[in-house]
Formats: structure tokens, C-alpha cells, sequence
């Protein structure tokens, strides 16, 4: 089976992206994968909605959320 990203040189595309609005963080979801992650793993109790797939985050558990993601396989780029 032929690889595109291996032949066009690109990485493949982000499951999670992260982007530091400086006191807090907007975690989005970029594939199915990513958004059913956070859905998962960031109840809306606890973290707050940013549309669907996201969720507003407080700096201090971004690290332990990322680490978790890229744990269970998902790539996280930040932004």
C-alpha cells in the first residue's frame, strides 16, 4: 500500500491541536479520533466547552492532558 505521507514528505495531520491563549489553553480536536478523545477524556464538567470537539483548558493540566493523548497515541501538535 503506498504511503502519501511518506512519499510527499508530510507529517500526517494532527489529532489534537493546542493553542496557548496565555492563562488558559484552547485544546481542539482535528480528526474523529481527536474529538472522541476529548470527549472522552474532558467532561464538560470539568474542563469547559469550546465548541464541539474543544474544550477550554487551565494552564496547569494541559501537560497531564497532552501527555495523555500522546500516551494513548494521538498526535498533539502545539499551535
Amino acid at each position: 500500500m503506498l504511503d502519501l505521507f511518506k512519499t510527499n514528505g508530510s507529517s500526517p495531520p494532527a489529532d489534537i491541536t493546542v493553542q496557548n491563549e496565555g492563562s488558559i489553553y484552547i485544546l481542539r480536536g482535528r480528526t474523529d479520533i481527536g474529538k472522541d478523545w476529548i470527549e472522552e477524556h474532558c467532561q464538560e464538567g470539568d474542563y469547559n466547552p469550546f465548541g464541539e470537539g474543544a474544550r477550554l483548558v487551565e494552564h496547569r493540566y494541559i501537560a497531564d492532558i497532552v501527555e495523555g493523548a500522546a500516551g494513548d497515541g494521538l498526535r498533539v501538535e502545539m499551535q
